[in-house]
Order: structure tokens, then sequence, then C-alpha cells
């Protein structure tokens, strides 16, 4: 399996979603894990997990503003589906 570390400035909108779906209230401290990458640098991350890849994500505030902010874009764009906007009515 490939590891991927990804800063948030280079996140698609399929990691993006990902990480959305693995976390829609937001990252806890919890969730963080700490490791030392190849410049010996202390790096903190969140990993979501594809069929063939592990992507870590860099942790931050504007990582956690960047994915609010498309967690609310998403939320915008749902359509309400109800049976009364098809127009069934109930029996």
């Amino acid at each position: 399996m490939k590891r991927v570390i990804v800063d948030y400035k280079k996140l698609t909108s399929n990691i993006l979603n990902l990480l959305a779906e693995e976390y829609p209230s937001g990252i806890d401290s919890t969730d963080v894990i700490t490791f030392k990458n190849s410049k010996i640098e202390t790096v903190e991350a969140v990993e979501v997990r594809t069929d063939d890849t592990i992507y870590l994500v860099k942790v931050g505030v504007k990582l956690d503003k960047a994915l609010q902010d498309f967690i609310d874009e998403e939320e915008d764009y749902e359509i309400d589906v109800s049976d009364e906007s098809l127009g069934f009515e109930e029996d």
C-alpha cells in the first residue's frame, strides 16, 4: 500500500471527501497521529485510506477550517427529498 503525506494546500476534492466522511464532526486530538518525516521533523497528521493508498494529511488550524468549509458547502447543495417535495401524499 502506498503512503502519501499531503499538506492542506494540496488537498484534492477526492481527499476532502474522504476527510469529510471519516471526520464529519471535525478533527479531534485523538484522531491525530505524530511521526518523524524524512527530514527528522515532527509531523502531525490524520489518516484517510483508499483501496490502494494511505493519505496522511498534515493537520493544523487551516486544515480544520478547509474541512469545515468543505462540509458546509456540501450541506448547502443538499436537496430536500421529502415525500412532500416530490408531490407524494401520505396515506
